[in-house]
């Protein structure tokens, strides 16, 4: 661009005033053109200007990749925190105000710059603070997470307990379940006579520390055992072996003692007894005797229950015909075990019925015939050659019938339970014994006396009421049960 500028000639008079109107008119001119050229100039540089970058889209995640979301915590600000963000907030405005008094003092005035450079100095505090209250909030929220965290690993931990714990109550409920249907054991049946019968008087004479095995200590022995129920003959003889044990100085201590006398009521019960209610026929027959009052029916009873259980088919015969309610009594157990029942009429010759029995049982392809005979007097011989009779019969209807002669025998009678053993041995030959009520009597004892003067092994043991109750007698355990 040309600028042209004429000159102004002077005014013929050479006057000052026409001078100055020309200058005034120059400058202005000047300014026009500056103006004109400074907004050409900005309106280039705002055509040039590139468009602001278009940030990319934020990636979507995708739900199935959350993480789940974890409980709710929200902790309260720590003091630190709360410090910092209080004197940020604080230097802020205090900047705020100096930047104010700073902007009413003249510009470039002494007492301005100081206080801008107290404004910058309390802008970079504020900053520090805030970047300190970052820190703590940044501190806060991650104790926050780890909390959360805690309390649902707690949370999982508890129901883990809770699950654990359940299913220990319905293990512990099914093992008592079992150990209820598997009846009370032969040592809960012998706590009796193991607490008070001879055994605790035989474990008082070994106990109190080592003894001198001599003729006081034999004697003292020989005096618990004729004392105990288990009858004189046996009481006799297991003094007569520690005796000799100690003559052929093999005893040097009452521990010695005892397991002497220990394997001689071993060796004295372990006489092999069926248990398996089977064997003979088919079908099986086992003649009940004993004397009433010894639980002989309701024995009968537990045993056709544990043959049902064992998939046998049982055929009862009520040959106690002359015992007011036995018949209705066995009725009873007959239905509850699942087994049939043959019965004549009241005082009918039990004989009779104890044939029908079998032949019914036969007919039937029973397994197993269980006779209840007239609970007998072991004293009353006429009595006695009526269990001759059932027993002669039984054979008639199958022969080498009866299979078992199993006698009945209450426990809490002690040695007068030996005195009936051998009267019926005596008249009908009994091959196995059942001894109940075990559990009511320090008179356990009595089993050894009976092994040793019939030489007939003891079968059953009752402990208790239950069907389980009724228990296979195992020498062993019972010896365990006595002596430990």
């Amino acid at each position: 661009m040309t600028l042209v500028l004429a000159d102004v000639a002077p005014a013929p008079d050479g006057s000052a005033v026409g001078t100055a109107i020309s200058v005034v008119l120059g400058v202005g001119f000047l300014v026009l053109l500056l103006l004109v050229v400074r907004k050409m100039l900005a309106k280039g540089r705002a055509t040039t200007t590139p468009p602001p970058p278009t940030l990319p889209s934020q990636t979507k995640v995708e739900p199935a990749l959350e993480k789940p979301a974890l409980p709710k915590v929200e902790l309260p600000p720590s003091e630190a925190e709360a410090k910092a963000k209080a004197e940020a907030e604080a230097r802020r405005l205090e900047a705020e105000r100096l930047k104010a008094e700073r902007e009413a003092l003249e510009k470039g005035s002494a007492e301005a710059q100081a206080l801008k450079a107290k404004e910058e100095e309390l802008k970079k505090e504020a900053y520090r603070a805030q970047k300190q209250a970052e820190a703590e909030e940044k501190e806060r929220r991650k104790r926050e997470r780890e909390e959360a965290e805690r309390l649902a690993a707690e949370e999982q931990r508890r129901a883990a307990e809770a699950a654990a714990e359940a299913k220990r109550q319905a293990e512990a409920a099914a093992k008592a379940k079992i150990e209820a249907e598997a009846g009370a054991t032969l040592a809960a049946g012998l706590a009796k006579t193991r607490s008070e019968g001879f055994m605790a008087k035989l474990n008082g004479l070994f106990g109190g520390g080592p003894k001198t095995i001599d003729e006081k200590v034999l004697a003292d022995l020989e005096e618990v055992l004729f004392t105990a129920d288990i009858g004189v003959k046996t009481a006799s003889s297991l003094v007569e072996v520690a005796r000799d044990k100690a003559k052929a100085k093999e005893l040097d201590s009452a521990e010695k003692l005892k397991g002497v006398i220990r394997k001689e009521v071993e060796r004295i019960v372990s006489l092999k007894a069926n248990t398996a209610l089977g064997g003979g026929g088919p079908p099986h027959v086992i003649m009940v005797v004993g004397v009433n009052g010894a639980g002989k029916t309701t024995t009968i009873g537990k045993l056709a229950a544990k043959a049902k259980a064992e998939g046998k088919k049982v055929v009862l015969g009520a040959g106690d015909t002359f015992r007011a309610a036995a018949t209705e009594q066995l009725d009873v157990w007959a239905e509850r075990a699942g087994a049939e029942l043959v019965k004549g009429k009241e005082e009918s010759d039990p004989a009779s019925v104890v044939f029908e029995a079998i032949k019914r049982a036969k007919d039937v392809g029973a397994d197993l015939v269980i006779a209840d005979t007239a609970g007998r007097l072991h004293t009353k011989a006429n009595l006695m050659e009526e269990l001759k009779k059932v027993k002669r019969v039984a054979e008639k209807a199958l022969p080498g019938a009866p299979h078992e002669v199993l006698l009945v025998l209450d426990s809490t009678m002690g040695q007068n339970a030996i005195a009936q053993a051998k009267q019926f041995q005596e008249a009908v030959g009994i091959t196995s014994i059942a001894l109940t009520k075990l559990d009511g009597t320090a008179k356990g004892g009595v089993i050894i006396g009976i092994c040793d003067e019939l030489k007939v092994p003891v079968a059953w043991a009752g402990v208790g009421e239950k069907v389980a109750d009724l228990r296979k007698f195992e020498p062993k355990e019972f010896v365990e049960a006595l002596f430990e």
